[in-house]
């Protein structure tokens, strides 16, 4: 089995390297295509890969999203100089408090509606699905296309709530599990302020030490020079791992340990190090995609109804995010294009997946909410990954006829 998965990564990173440039341009992305891969090896395809369906194997996804997380969060906080994550603080916020509570709420709506599911299962879809997946934001906030096209502030709005809202989900999802399980109000609220503040506390303090060691190490010429990449990454797991032993958010923690160690180290230095460390950590979805596609629950989905999973998809999709960012595009300071693009573009991906097999473990998986959950990642990641280029060309007509009106061309001259 470690040779397939090994023979079906290296052959797919090898193709996505090869047609990056392809790709950016396709209404493709590396994760989509990764998923199709692993659907076509799978089970339900060629059979040459066999893993247990997402229920069966939940705990070993779980551990995979998390260590996923962590890198793409990591990255997230290094993406940016820290002033301008600095001057993003109020739109970002605005976006991790009343977008995501509303996005939570509106998912769990529409899962009761279609699903006819009880309050406890709807709360826990609603919970899980609500952040911004930062892997599959990362195809539209990165690249020479979207560099291009897209207005700097707006792919920094997305990126930076991306990171962040991960890790701040957490408080929902135990509040939902305290609705459909054992865990009583009093205790959700008091782990939730222990993993977040705990998280908050533990990642500020790595990350200022981290900081201070690389620019230490760099005045003292005691470390040679590389990219930022092992660094950081070994960064990212200490701090998971000491957020395993004490029990806080470890994604949480380790993008508060990025932001922090961005902010005290001299990573502003080395800007070219940083887009090779951006690179090499769009390859690390590739694998876990790849995996998912073979997980998929193909008979749960059927259970579901073919009309209730379309009306689910449809409503997620549709509902979940982009009427409450139009609702907060004066208070965002937003024009149309970007309130539209801000709005469409909150993937759900990896950071779902985590939160649906966090819910897992701790009450006993539930077939009914496994199954709308994975298929509403599974078509995000097609969804998203397939608008991907035509946005970004619709984004690019819209900005062109904006500079034009306001330029005066076109009107007539007296």
């Amino acid at each position: 089995m470690l040779n397939v998965l090994l023979t079906t990564f290296g052959a797919l990173a090898l193709v996505v390297a090869a047609l990056s440039k392809r790709i950016e341009r396709a209404p493709l992305t590396a994760p989509l295509l990764a998923l199709l891969t692993g659907v076509a090896v799978g089970p339900a395809g060629a059979g040459v890969l066999d893993l247990p369906t997402v229920a069966e194997g939940h705990k070993e996804l779980h551990e995979a999203c998390r260590l996923l997380l962590a890198v793409s969060v990591m990255a997230v906080a290094l993406r940016y100089r820290f002033s301008v994550v600095r001057a993003r603080v109020k739109p970002v916020a605005l976006l991790l408090t009343v977008a995501i509570a509303g996005m939570a709420l509106v998912t769990t709506v529409v899962s009761a509606a279609v699903l006819g599911a009880g309050l406890g299962a709807a709360a826990l879809l609603g919970a899980a699905l609500c952040p911004t997946d930062p892997v599959l934001a990362s195809s539209v906030v990165t690249g020479g296309a979207a560099e291009k096209t897209v207005a700097e502030r707006t792919r920094q709005l997305l990126s930076l709530e991306s990171g962040a809202n991960d890790g701040l989900a957490l408080p929902l999802v135990l509040a939902a599990i305290a609705i459909a399980g054992p865990l009583s109000g009093g205790e959700a609220v008091l782990e939730s302020l222990w993993q977040v503040a705990g998280a908050t506390l533990l990642g500020a303090a790595i990350g200022r030490l981290g900081g201070r060691v690389l620019r230490g190490a760099e005045q003292h010429r005691t470390m040679q020079s590389g990219p930022l990449l092992l660094y950081t990454l070994m960064l990212a797991l200490l701090v998971l791992g000491m957020s395993g032993l004490l029990r806080v958010d470890g994604v949480l923690a380790v993008f508060v340990a990025g932001l922090v160690f961005n902010a005290t180290s001299s990573i502003d230095e080395r800007t070219t190090e940083n887009k090779i460390d951006e690179a090499i950590n769009r390859f690390a979805v590739l694998p876990l995609f790849v995996v998912f596609g073979a997980m998929i629950p193909w008979r749960e989905w059927g259970d579901l109804g073919w009309w209730r999973g379309l009306l689910l998809v449809l409503g997620t999709l549709l509902l979940r995010r982009l009427p409450v960012v139009l609702a907060l595009m004066r208070p965002l300071s937003l024009r149309w294009r970007d309130a539209l693009f801000l709005g469409w573009f909150g993937p759900i991906g990896v950071s779902a997946l985590f939160y649906l097999t966090m819910e897992a473990h701790r009450l006993s998986p539930d077939p009914q909410v496994l199954a709308a959950g994975t298929l509403i990642v599974a078509a995000s990641t097609v969804v998203h990954g397939v608008t991907t280029a035509p946005a970004l060309k619709a984004y690019r007509t819209a900005s062109r006829r904006t500079r034009a009106s306001e330029s005066g061309v076109g009107r007539p001259h007296r």
